[in-house]
């Protein structure tokens, strides 16, 4: 059974100097390729260079380049030209993390739609997926990515935590959905349950998000209290028993998904 974990914050300062352990450990829990996320033009270049790093052979770390809405402020004149230079390179595999958060509002919206604009067009143009975030502003990014959606060739929510009508108005976009360890959460997660199922084969991805949304569900909890991609399995679980398949059913789905997404190779 393999796993591919299309959300990884590898570059996170939680993981300095333990990132080749953190590898080695999906890799034996199954999780045979990974997307490293790029939050900043900073991030992305850090993630390229550590998915250089830890795989020579090009095959298993893969990564995103963009910038996030919390970072959005920083956009300017420049951003462009940098990231499309950091979008040419074959590890890259889709414009992000880009999207919109007016949960936070840590950039102006304005700068977050500026921000979100000016990646989509470049994805566009380069003809690449798009990697998105989105805490609730579901309407507003739906009413912008209408503009661009008939030109991109695909579109992911990562990390979808909302409510049945965002998620209906996504897939009607024909938009991929990423689920992460939110599901497992007792506390702020179980609305999900029932709406999983609703997510046709294809259009399904499973990420961990690590170190962020450690499964609550996973047993024994690790010290560290940080999420790894070794524990995308739990997240695996738990989708496959709302969904009402076998593990194996969900990881064939959901891995020839994010193959496709993402374009990569294929592993023996």
């Amino acid at each position: 059974m393999q796993l591919i974990d299309i959300g990884v914050n590898l570059t996170n300062s939680s993981f300095h100097g333990k990132e080749a352990p953190i590898v080695e450990r999906a890799n034996a829990a199954g999780v045979v390729q990974m997307v490293l996320t790029g939050t900043s033009l900073a991030v992305s270049e850090q993630s390229l260079a550590l998915a250089e790093r830890l795989d020579e052979d090009g095959r298993s770390l893969f990564c995103t380049a963009g910038v996030h809405p919390h970072e959005a402020s920083a956009w300017n004149t420049d951003s462009t030209r940098h990231l499309r230079a950091l979008l040419e390179h074959p590890r890259v595999r889709a414009v992000g993390e880009c999207g919109l958060d007016f949960n936070r509002d840590f950039s102006p919206r304005p700068l977050q739609e500026r921000a979100l604009e000016a990646q989509l067009a470049l994805a566009v143009q380069m003809r690449m997926p798009v990697f998105l975030h989105e805490r609730d502003a579901s309407d507003r990014l739906l009413e912008i990515l209408k503009d661009y959606r008939d030109h991109l060739p695909a579109a992911v929510v990562h990390c979808f935590t909302g409510e049945r009508e965002a998620l209906f108005a996504y897939l009607d976009l024909d938009l991929h959905i990423g689920i992460t360890g939110w599901i497992c959460d007792e506390r702020r997660g179980t609305h999900l349950h029932p709406l999983v199922g609703n997510i046709p084969a294809g259009r399904l991805m499973l990420e961990s998000d690590a170190p962020y949304l450690l499964p609550r569900s996973l047993r024994p909890r690790p010290k560290s209290g940080r999420n790894e991609p070794a524990y995308l399995g739990e997240v695996l679980r738990e989708v496959a028993q709302h969904r009402g398949e076998t593990v194996q059913q969900t990881s064939t789905h959901t891995t020839a998904a994010a193959r496709r997404f993402f374009d990569l190779p294929e592993i023996s």
